[in-house]
């Protein structure tokens, strides 16, 4: 067997003189093979191929680990200009979880097995990482477009936390159901709800919801001019009311932030950001001395919203030396039995709750102290 691990079979050589045949003949006859050598053989061959088989898995392991307050490539990772800043001694990192495989870059056997005994990877099913029909190239586009879109969505998050008003248009950008396109059409900008100044999407649901099965009328900019138009609405499933349609909200904040990631992708930063903002906005060090790292997703009212690979996460931050770790309280079913040692997880639901808790610890509160994932 070679280096490489395959095995070459030559065939003997005739003995010079000797009747080639005759060669053949006595070399089988009077040294026969083992069967069980034979069959050992193709084992270890069906090995070696089995064992070099792509396969439909792909590995979560610990990423790279960025202080938000920091610098990454020689670049100020997050900077805000138009607004008075303050220093900050401020630790925060975002996490982030490296997948290997999927697509083009199947990995093999002995990685997955690797992989299962290893208490910092998990290995998960293609699809749940690239759904069918979506190559890896589409998949990292979609990857940078959550990371653009949870940067604007920390931006307002942050802005809503500290109260510093800034502007929100919604604009249709499709139709989840038929129930509205007659009145409706994409690239509407929503101005009015029953006469009322739309301000945000929340308040937006909560006038629908307010007017229960009755039609509402939303004014709408169309075509640079003014239409009112009158919308039914459905229930869903949390008990609000919907009209039907994908809106996308353009902000207009009164303060340029400017975000130096590249190569990162996904909203699960968000949180994180917000963090940042908020500790560049405001006097002191928010984390103090404690080295702070965390993920989640967040929306522009401030909810923490839910991510993958958080055990990667996890390991990831304790790997880089940080003490608190931040978690979606959504998240605590994937975190139980996963904390690395000397590591303190608090679990939060809000934007306020993780600067609330932040805070505290910074004043000499014991982590352990905090709303927590982990069972005491």
């Amino acid at each position: 067997m070679s280096a490489a691990g395959a095995t070459y079979v030559q065939e003997m050589e005739p003995l010079p003189g000797a009747d080639p045949a005759q060669t053949r003949e006595s070399a089988t006859t009077s040294s026969p093979r083992p069967r069980g050598t034979i069959a050992g053989t193709i084992a270890l061959l069906l090995v070696a191929v089995i064992s070099f088989l792509p396969t439909n898995f792909v590995v979560e392991s610990p990423g790279p680990v960025v202080n938000t307050l920091g610098e990454l490539d020689g670049h100020q990772l997050l900077s805000i200009k138009d607004a008075k800043t303050f220093e900050t001694e401020s630790q925060l990192d975002m996490t982030t979880v490296y997948v290997q495989g999927g697509g083009q870059h199947r990995v093999t056997v002995p990685v997955i097995l690797e992989a299962l005994v290893n208490p910092t990877k998990d290995v998960v099913q293609e699809e749940t990482v690239l759904p069918r029909g979506v190559t890896s190239d589409e998949l990292s586009q979609q990857n940078d477009s959550l990371m653009a879109s949870s940067q604007e969505l920390s931006v307002a998050a942050a802005l809503n936390e500290l109260q510093i008003p800034f502007t929100t248009t919604l604009q249709v950008v499709g139709f989840g159901d038929p129930l509205n396109q007659g009145a409706l059409r994409e690239g509407d900008e929503l101005e009015k709800i029953n006469g009322e100044p739309i301000k945000d999407l929340a308040q937006l649901k909560q006038a629908l919801t307010r007017q229960g099965t009755k039609p509402s009328t939303l004014t709408v900019k169309r075509e640079g001019q003014s239409v009112d138009e009158e919308v039914s609405t459905a229930a869903a499933e949390d008990g609000t009311r919907q009209i039907g349609v994908f809106l996308k909200p353009e902000y207009t904040f009164p303060m340029d932030v400017n975000f130096g990631v590249e190569d990162i992708g996904g909203p699960s930063a968000g949180m994180m950001f917000a963090l940042a903002i908020i500790d560049q906005l405001t006097e002191g060090s928010l984390a103090g001395d404690t080295h702070v790292a965390g993920t989640g997703a967040i929306t522009d009212d401030g909810k923490v919203e839910p991510i993958g690979g958080i055990a990667q996460k996890m390991a990831a931050a304790q790997r880089a030396g940080a003490e608190v770790f931040l978690a979606p309280a959504d998240n605590c079913p994937d975190v139980q039995d996963r904390v690395p040692k000397d590591l303190d997880v608090v679990k939060v639901s809000t934007l306020a709750e993780a600067r609330q808790a932040l805070s505290r610890i910074a004043s000499g509160t014991d982590p352990q102290q905090l709303p927590t994932c982990t069972l005491k």
